[in-house]
């Protein structure tokens, strides 16, 4: 019941803050500060369960809740909770918290509805990392992007109206794309087993056809990489980010793109194991272009926003690529980049936004000197963009170097490829550094600064950023734990997908033992005739 009770958490929490409105002009962000505190003293109760979970016990999951939704139809209120998804949730949580905290004084308006979509947006979150049950999940994933909608068109800047609306074509194609492919999986496996279900764990024995499992298998993972996002279906990512208000920019990058690397990993890897082993190749060539695109388009910005933007289209190229190297320790990188991803680039975020808060501009060609001026926010900013580069001794490095280990054992070529990216987040991150913070202090600046409109970090601004570099620094010297508790999802999903290499190694070597051991051909009658 500890899920259930965290969802409802989160939801009756969103409704009493935009109810609080009316009452309390500040209520609404204490109240949903408030609910993502007590969700998270309810997820410390799974902390038992992190040295306790061994591979291939039978039951698999932490703890499991299953009601029926829809029994006409094999539809549950199915909720679940394992190693991946208790690492999801703990930074979709921590996310949240760090949103608010970061964001405290910056909604103006409709603060009661700001915070409603917010909680509610959190709340369809932790739904998609918890619902075993595919109908679930696809309502869960609804939930979720909705009120994100909300958040960009409300709350967001200038051309918010076109970014939302672009955010929202592009989910919800991928949504219906998704919702075919769920339904059409289990038409098929009621059509075999006479088992009408949309239940997760019944489903990953459906037997399909190799060509049919292949084109459901592409339905899932376009939805996926449509959220993670990578080449092509990236282009409503910088959009979306430059004009949501920063809380929403913190939520898409920590969390949101994580619940299609979730996807990936959770759904289409296990229930798809022979035809993601088949397009393996192809996912790897677009998790490395997406790297060195995203790095590229990175570095040609002026506005500071659109440069992580992009930055997170490289950084999530990393994932996609360990994901479907189909390697053991790639695929664990992968589940540390998400982390790690999730806790520099929401942090880079709220420093961005933290300077356009002070000085109404992103544009790096209208900053310059800052370090001076304010050398916290300044030695902070550098921190994180050195993580964001991937700075040995930090959670960044980890996860892109065991990706890269591991994804070099699947293919050279494309993992020689991917690392020009490191040099690319390099080149970006640096030059981010040396147009707003180093150098003369443009003189664009020197008026609000005299009048003290702009003022350095504060100490709630300075605790929430220090905690996260502290984590950064604890998974990247100490990041054991995090594979450890992940491990036993990962060796599940192995497992599947090893069997199929196994097999196919089989039939290769039965093969090559033909070809080169041939039949005789039988001797014809006119050959015998003297």
């Amino acid at each position: 019941m500890t899920l259930l009770t965290i969802i409802i958490i989160l939801f009756a929490g969103g409704l009493l803050a935009w109810l609080a409105e009316r009452y309390f002009k500040t209520g609404g962000r204490w109240i949903s500060m408030i609910s993502l505190l007590l969700a998270a003293l309810l997820l410390t109760n799974y902390s038992t369960f992190i040295h306790s979970t061994e591979v291939g016990t039978s039951e698999p999951w932490w703890e499991s809740l299953q009601i029926p939704w829809i029994p006409r139809f094999g539809i549950d209120f199915h909720l679940a909770i394992d190693g991946l998804s208790f690492l999801m949730l703990v930074l979709t949580l921590a996310m949240g918290i760090f949103g608010i905290v970061m964001t405290w004084n910056d909604i103006n308006f409709r603060r009661g509805f700001f915070y409603f979509n917010y909680l509610w947006t959190l709340a369809g979150v932790v739904g998609v990392f918890t619902a075993i049950d595919l109908f679930l999940f696809f309502f869960f994933w609804e939930v979720m992007l909705i009120p994100m909608l909300f958040l960009i068109a409300v709350w967001g800047y200038e051309q918010r109206i076109y970014a939302a609306i672009k955010f929202f074509i592009f989910t919800q194609a991928s949504s219906l794309l998704m919702l075919i492919a769920i339904v059409a999986l289990v038409y098929i496996h009621y059509t075999n087993t006479g088992q009408l279900t949309f239940n997760y764990n019944a489903l990953l024995d459906a037997r399909l056809s190799p060509g049919i499992a292949y084109w459901i298998m592409l339905g899932f993972f376009v939805a996926f990489i449509v959220k993670l996002p990578a080449l092509p279906f990236h282009t409503w990512l910088p959009d979306a980010h430059t004009q949501a208000p920063t809380a929403g920019s913190i939520l898409l990058a920590a969390i949101l793109l994580k619940t299609g690397a979730y996807g990936l990993l959770r759904f289409n890897l296990p229930l798809f194991p022979e035809s993601s082993v088949a397009f393996a190749p192809v996912a790897m060539t677009i998790g490395a272009l997406s790297i060195i695109y995203g790095a590229m388009l990175a570095f040609a910005q002026r506005d500071m926003k659109r440069l992580v933007a992009y930055s997170s289209v490289s950084h999530m190229g990393f994932v996609l690529l360990g994901l479907y190297a189909l390697d053991t320790i790639a695929i664990q990188g992968a589940v540390m980049q998400m982390i790690a991803h999730g806790l520099s680039t929401a942090a880079l975020f709220a420093l961005v936004g933290a300077i356009q808060h002070r000085f109404h501009t992103r544009d790096m060609h209208q900053l310059g000197g800052l370090w001076a001026r304010l050398p916290k926010l300044s030695a902070v900013a550098l921190f994180f963009a050195v993580a964001s580069l991937g700075l040995p001794g930090l959670g960044n490095f980890v996860a892109e170097f065991t990706v890269l280990v591991g994804s070099f054992r699947s293919n050279h070529w494309l993992t020689a490829l991917a690392a020009i990216g490191l040099i690319g987040a390099a080149l970006y991150a640096l030059l981010m550094m040396q147009k707003v913070f180093f150098g003369k202090l443009n003189k664009r600046l020197e008026k609000p600064i005299q009048e003290h409109e702009a003022t350095d970090l504060s100490i709630r601004e300075s605790s929430a950023l220090l905690t996260l570099a502290v984590l950064l620094v604890f998974i990247g010297l100490r990041p054991q734990p995090v594979f450890d508790i992940a491990d036993p999802t990962v060796q599940r999903s192995a497992t599947r997908i090893d069997a199929v290499l196994n097999d196919q190694k089989i039939s290769n070597e039965q093969l090559s033992s033909q070809t080169l051991s041939p039949k005789l051909k039988p001797t014809s009658v006119e050959d015998n005739t003297p």
